[in-house]
């Protein structure tokens, strides 16, 4: 058939007026030339496309009106198009499997259906890609059913790569079985795409092992190229799998030295299903692969070594190859460094999730090396690592190379030092750092750095930050307002008793905390109802206590009984604690009417409530219940079993039932003992307390504040000052250690640096140490200063004192 070519000269020609027509009117001429130019284009024999033309402009209006939301006009021109041929629906495909629109599509696929258009193959594969990107895998499934019995069309690869890409979008490991069971069943081989798709799966499934057999077969068919082992990078970094992405990375690092290789040197062409690997790795998600990705591992491109004369070697390969190559060359050199420091940001970051500085260290070395210049994100994934391991220090050196650099850190870098910071106690460091994140970033550092204060009892830090958090728009969450609780929910400092005002502050500002959080949206949680709970039993709010147990019983109740016994525990335990005994008593009755499943915690907590109303007949009921449920006694229930022997001055008694625990082997601790040294005390029983202190010194038991309290005023009430200054210093010595050599080595630091000081500002810098939490430390060196103060002569070695000897003697435990 001869093709008819028009010139545009001819077609301009047609337009202009004849000769014969110019004195006619405008509007006769304009109507037949309309006629004359219409018919040509409805006839196509002289344009060929102008059907052509008008049908795809039929089809972007669709378009238009699908990108602007009006989809039932859009539906009405779709059925208004009148044709039969495929070729008159094509761009509306296109649109649907680009954007993807798997609803319209299947509307376009059945309008095509009902006007009898045949569907070509192009046409098929664009409704499937629409479909599957879509995330229509069933009706994708169904499509491909239907295809299988098209004998004008057989289903291909690309297909089959389209379901998996869209098993890999909506994340289903379901449907990639049974499409690898199709391709299977239809000897249908798998190409590079392929098994890109299923490595995406295997890191959605978390299958390691999965990853390794891709990796086995795929290496059998193709050579590895930069951009193949980027992926197996990527996925073995996603699971956890540093060594084998170690290796992955030096194969890409020798690569990009030697060969400067991007793509396959094989043609893709798709591997027989015959060589593929079993699908039952699929089905065994936490299987184990201890295989190194290479069975001989290639040895990295760059010496982990410092010889320097083959670092620089190296480093001159890499310029060389970029000074002799032209601008494409260049350009896919640029691209290969590209994949490079992305994979090696990839491996950085896996080594901060698994705290692995010496790899990391190792790697950021190695970019330098090879002239790969680390980037933000780098030097993120590497201070990340660092700080887990080497601490703050580390950290903020490195932070401070990234600066010096002019690099950004990200919000990350700031907030993995920050929250090492906070686990250090440094809260200055901390909140400087803080200072330096403007934009609106992750609540957690700021989370850790209020955990802090709640530790070291900062409220006034505390108050700061919060104000910094409101100024850059922070949104905090549930733990934000659990710590909140802790923080302001008691007013007074630890050790005093609440009072009329304080509690009307602590309702005033649990009233704005929660107002706060309501306005936020989030709701309360165990946790924060449990520390609300503390907070109010803690100044002895007795009534909203019980009323917040009413509110929280309703929220979380839900037939979980061991929630309900954590909650009742907290407010038995407050009920005890503000000397409310009936009221715990009745509640504790109540939670075994009404089937709770009770702790050893409930016994633990009643049986200490026996110590206030005096009944050991009780404490031991409740004992036996507790150990015919299961519970066996430990030390905080012998603690409260001697507590109420002792106030019936029962000392004798106390002390067999601390010989028991002995024989129980229960781990004896410094509350236990302080427990009778206190009764003791008051009952001016001296040589009760001389008995104690020897069992604590012969089990090892370190003293503190409280022990040196009860035995010193015990001495200074009998009139024995010299041996209550001298049994004050040897049970400082013990509290900074029992070891004496390390005392001894303590000597010099602790005499200089804090006893002997001539400074006016020495007790402040003790007290400075509470902060870092080495309490016992403390209270040790102020001790220890004070028996200077008054004259006494400190010695550094307690087993040679007359008074441990004593004891030691006269004590025979």
């Amino acid at each position: 058939m001869t093709r008819l070519v028009v010139p545009l000269r001819s077609i301009a020609r047609s337009f202009r007026k004849p000769k014969s027509a110019q004195n006619e009117p405008a509007g006769v001429f304009e109507v037949s030339r309309t006629i004359m130019i219409s018919s040509r284009f409805n006839d196509g024999d002289i344009l060929g496309y102008g059907r052509e033309m008008m049908a795809k402009s039929v089809q972007m209006q669709i378009v238009n009106a699908l990108r602007q939301g009006e989809r039932s006009r859009a539906s009405g021109m779709l059925a208004d198009i009148d044709s039969n041929t495929a070729g008159d629906f094509i761009h509306l495909l296109k649109y649907c499997a680009r954007s993807p629109d798997p609803l319209f599509v299947l509307e376009t696929w059945r309008t095509m259906t009902e006007k009898e258009v045949h569907v070509d193959h192009k046409s098929y594969i664009l409704i499937f890609r629409a479909l599957c990107k879509g995330g229509y895998l069933d009706q994708a499934f169904n499509m491909m059913k239907t295809l299988e019995n098209n004998d004008d069309f057989a289903p291909t690869l690309p297909l089959y790569n389209n379901i998996l890409g869209g098993c890999a979008l909506v994340k289903s490991v379901d449907h990639a079985k049974k499409c690898l069971d199709l391709m299977h069943c239809h000897l249908v081989g798998k190409d590079e795409i392929t098994y890109t798709l299923l490595l995406k799966l295997a890191v959605l499934q978390q299958n390691l092992s999965a990853v390794h057999s891709i990796w086995d077969e795929y290496v059998r068919y193709y050579s590895p190229s930069i951009i193949s082992l980027r992926k197996f990078v990527w996925s073995f970094t996603k699971l956890k799998d540093l060594r084998s992405a170690y290796n992955s990375l030096q194969a890409m690092v020798n690569l990009a030295l030697m060969e400067g290789r991007l793509a396959t040197s094989r043609l893709d062409i798709p591997i027989p299903s015959n060589c593929d690997s079993s699908m039952e790795e699929y089905n065994h998600k936490d299987s184990k692969h201890e295989v190194s990705v290479f069975s001989n591992p290639v040895k990295i491109g760059v010496p982990m070594d410092d010889n320097a004369d083959t670092v620089i070697s190296c480093q001159e390969n890499i310029q060389m190859k970029g000074a002799n190559l032209g601008s494409s060359r260049k350009h896919k050199l640029s691209y290969t460094m590209k994949l490079l420091r992305w994979s090696f940001n990839d491996l950085l970051h896996s080594c901060a999730q698994t705290s692995n500085s010496v790899l990391a260290e190792q790697l950021l070395f190695q970019m330098q090396n090879i002239g790969l210049e680390p980037s933000s994100s780098s030097y993120d994934g590497f201070i990340r690592a660092v700080v887990s391991n080497a601490g703050t220090h580390s950290g903020h050196e490195a932070l401070n190379i990234l600066q010096q650099k002019n690099l950004k850190p990200h919000d990350s870098t700031i907030a993995a030092i920050v929250v090492q910071c906070c686990k250090e106690m440094n809260l200055d460091l901390a909140e400087y750092l803080l200072n330096q994140i403007s934009t609106k970033s992750h609540v957690y550092p700021y989370n850790a750095f209020l955990e802090a204060c709640d530790a070291l009892d900062r409220p006034e830090c505390a108050i700061r930050m919060l104000a910094k958090m409101k100024q850059i728009k922070i949104q905090p969450d549930i733990k934000t307002y659990e710590l909140l609780f802790s923080l302001f929910g008691n007013v007074n400092a630890p050790y005093e008793e609440g009072n009329i005002l304080s509690q009307v502050d602590v309702a005033k500002r649990i009233n704005l905390i929660e107002v706060d959080m309501s306005k936020n949206g989030i709701p309360h949680t165990l946790s924060s109802v449990k520390n609300l709970l503390k907070a109010l039993g803690a100044e002895g709010m007795t009534s909203d206590l019980i009323h917040y147990l009413r509110l929280a019983e309703h929220q979380f109740y839900s037939g979980d009984y061991y929630l309900r016994t954590t909650v009742y525990n907290v407010v038995l335990h407050s009920l005890v604690e503000a000397k409310e005994s009936d009221m715990a008593i009745e509640m504790f009755t109540s939670m075994r009417s009404d089937g709770f499943l009770l702790d050893a915690a409930t016994y633990n907590i009643m049986i200490d409530c026996c110590s206030t109303i005096r009944c050991f007949r009780s404490a031991c009921s409740l004992l036996s219940l507790m150990m015919r449920d299961g519970f066996a006694p430990v030390n905080v229930t012998y603690t409260a079993l001697i507590k109420i022997l002792l106030r019936n001055k029962d000392f004798d008694e106390a002390l067999k039932l601390l010989d028991q625990a002995n024989l129980d082997e229960i781990q004896y601790d410094v509350l236990l003992f302080n427990t009778i040294l206190d009764e003791a005390c008051d009952k001016e029983r001296l040589d009760i307390i001389e008995v104690i202190i020897e069992r604590m010194h012969r089990a090892k038991v370190q003293p503190d504040a409280s022990t040196c309290n009860s035995v010193f005023s015990a001495y200074i009430n009998y009139g024995f000052i010299s041996t209550a200054m001298e049994a004050l210093q040897v049970l400082s010595m013990r509290m900074i250690s029992y070891d004496e050599s390390v005392i001894e080595s303590k000597k010099i630091e602790f005499e200089e640096n804090f006893i002997f000081l001539d400074d006016e500002d020495a007790e402040s810098r003790i007290i400075d140490l509470f902060k870092s939490s080495t309490d016992n430390i403390a209270v040790a060196l102020l001790n220890l200063r004070w028996c200077a103060i008054l004259g006494y002569h400190i010695s550094w070695v307690p087993s040679q004192s007359p008074w441990t000897r004593r004891l030691s003697t006269n004590y025979n435990c």
